[in-house]
């Protein structure tokens, strides 16, 4: 496939299943503690990883080692946690606002320590397609409470999803997708999901009956599908685009957030309607690629 289509493509396919994780992250909410999904959902994808994990495992980069172990924690385990946390104290659509700001931490990130150079067209675009998200996110007459504590949090995760696409597109772009996931939650972020999830209290809890087992369910399928499925998915993107390009995902989620919201029986505003037209005219000035500096 062309490699123009196929980071558009892979770019709407992820958008659809991170923009649908957040429901999943308060249904499971609903069953266990924010600790106890965080921990569940890197778990879960290291189990599921594992046998591609163990055949390839003479294809780990230990040269690389101290950037896998980089980017495994700060792109798949300490915002796993700091997502579940805020989500109990602040709504989605302001979720959705501060996780939107992922490009910008890569500008950031990227011209700070990468040392990427990024076009006037593209911060354009960026900031257009933000202020989108923020007139989807507060259209329908959302009177959420910005809350600071929380917003901290989601602020620190998408500074650590900076930091992780950023270290993986510099220093990791020669394993494949599949196996540098799998090493990523099978190998290095399996025994700490362990200790967290026992720290919980979880097993000792954990009974089987009806409602754990419905939220055993909501956590797999944030697992299967939102974490492992999902970071194959966003290492190739990276493979095929730049870590901006990449990022620009967070800024589709809120799109996928309100059509689930419709399809449930809320109705779209114009004011939405106007953001997700302003969201996708941003994107329309992302074309231009990012250069590195030699």
């Amino acid at each position: 496939m062309n490699a123009d289509r196929e980071k558009w493509l892979l770019l709407i396919i992820l958008s659809v299943i991170w923009g649908s994780s957040f429901t999943l992250i308060k249904k499971s909410l609903d069953h266990f503690s924010p600790y106890q999904v965080g921990a569940l959902r890197v778990l879960i994808a290291g189990i599921i990883l594992m046998p591609i994990a163990i055949s390839k495992y003479k294809l780990f980069p230990k040269k690389h080692l101290k950037w896998l172990i980089l980017a495994a924690f700060t792109g798949n385990f300490i915002p796993m946690f700091l997502f579940p946390i805020a989500e109990t104290e602040i709504s989605s659509s302001i979720a959705g606002i501060i996780n939107s700001m992922m490009p910008i931490f890569v500008i950031i990130v990227g011209a700070l320590v990468w040392k990427f150079e990024t076009t006037r067209r593209q911060i354009t675009g960026i900031f257009i397609s933000f202020t989108g998200v923020c007139l989807l996110a507060f259209g329908g007459g959302d009177n959420a409470q910005f809350k600071l504590f929380p917003i901290l949090l989601l602020l620190l995760a998408t500074l650590c999803y900076a930091m992780s696409t950023t270290t993986v597109k510099s220093k990791l772009m020669d394993v494949s997708s599949t196996v540098l996931s799998a090493f990523v939650f099978s190998f290095v972020l399996f025994l700490p999901s362990v200790i967290a999830l026992l720290s919980t209290g979880f097993v000792s809890e954990f009974t089987f009956n009806k409602e754990n087992m419905i939220g055993l369910g909501f956590v797999s399928l944030l697992s299967i599908f939102g974490t492992g499925l999902a970071m194959m998915m966003n290492y190739r993107l990276l493979k095929v685009s730049t870590p901006l390009f990449a990022s620009t995902v967070t800024l589709l989620m809120p799109i996928v957030a309100i059509i689930w919201g419709v399809l449930d029986g809320e109705k779209l505003t114009y004011l939405q309607f106007a953001g997700t037209g302003v969201i996708i005219a941003g994107l329309i000035f992302l074309r231009a690629k990012t250069a590195v500096k030699k």
